[in-house]
């Protein structure tokens, strides 16, 4: 059984062959996804999806860095009425994005340390955005320093000592499509991380493992990740599909939601 943490279902690249690419997924042995929010634009589609399919797929709520601007006040006040509504199975994705422009960077940090700090009331863990910003977020997770504040670095590309750091801070670590890549360079990563903090995900469309790198992004392709950690750890696939699967449960508590699809 494989689980993605964190894959973009609902995107309109998808919208030729959801039904088929949901049927791959299953075929290839993922049981669950789960699925980060953007921001208001996307909620809709994104429940809808998740009110078509309850036995695979799970959404978050927060506000994407990149989604943050001059109305990001608005975005926040959305995603706290929304966690007032149900419970969501993460606050997500939240964090930072430097990458491609850093006129909202104040803005990106205010409303990384809110949905923090309602993450924390509302006992959800996160799952962390950090594009050439991973630094700065595990100071402000130091900054925080409330150990109930726990979560998972999406799509971690960070060195062994931030690496470290992470863990220290209670998270995990989330391995995608990068650690296929020959110039990926997570291999001492994942090698020297404990295997219980390790959870898989796609980031579908996005970051396609080799052999598609470049192309269009599915969940099934969650196998070729796990493959790549099995020759890593030098396990079986199946069991690196069972201990990354049961972290995946622990840190979102999966078997807390009344209709446990897993069970």
């Amino acid at each position: 059984m494989l689980i993605d943490t964190h894959t973009h279902l609902y995107s309109h690249k998808f919208s030729e062959d959801r039904e088929a690419m949901l049927q791959r997924a299953r075929e290839a042995g993922v049981r669950l996804a789960l699925m980060p929010a953007i921001d208001r634009s996307t909620h809709e589609q994104m429940l809808e999806l998740e009110s078509r399919h309850p036995d695979f797929c799970r959404a978050m709520i927060g506000l994407h860095p990149v989604s943050v601007g001059a109305d990001y006040e608005e975005e926040l006040a959305e995603v706290e009425r929304r966690l007032k509504e149900r419970r969501w199975v993460a606050i997500g994705e939240i964090g930072m994005d430097l990458y491609w422009d850093k006129t909202f960077r104040r803005q990106q940090e205010d409303a990384f340390l809110r949905q923090c700090h309602w993450a924390i009331e509302y006992g959800l863990p996160i799952s962390i955005h950090a594009r050439e910003a991973l630094n700065e977020l595990l100071q402000l997770i130091e900054k925080i320093g409330d150990k109930r504040l726990r979560g998972v670095f999406h799509c971690f590309t960070g060195d062994e000592e931030q690496a470290r750091r992470a863990l220290d801070y209670g998270f995990y670590l989330g391995i995608g499509g990068v650690a296929t890549f020959k110039n990926g360079g997570l291999d001492p990563v994942i090698r020297a991380v404990a295997k219980d903090r390790i959870v898989l995900e796609t980031d579908a469309p996005y970051l396609a493992p080799s052999p598609y790198r470049g192309k269009r992004n599915e969940t099934s392709y969650l196998t070729h990740i796990a493959k790549k950690i099995s020759d890593l750890w030098e396990l079986p696939v199946k069991e690196v599909a069972d201990i990354t699967s049961a972290n995946a449960r622990q840190l979102f508590e999966l078997d807390r939601f009344a209709e446990n699809v897993l069970a």
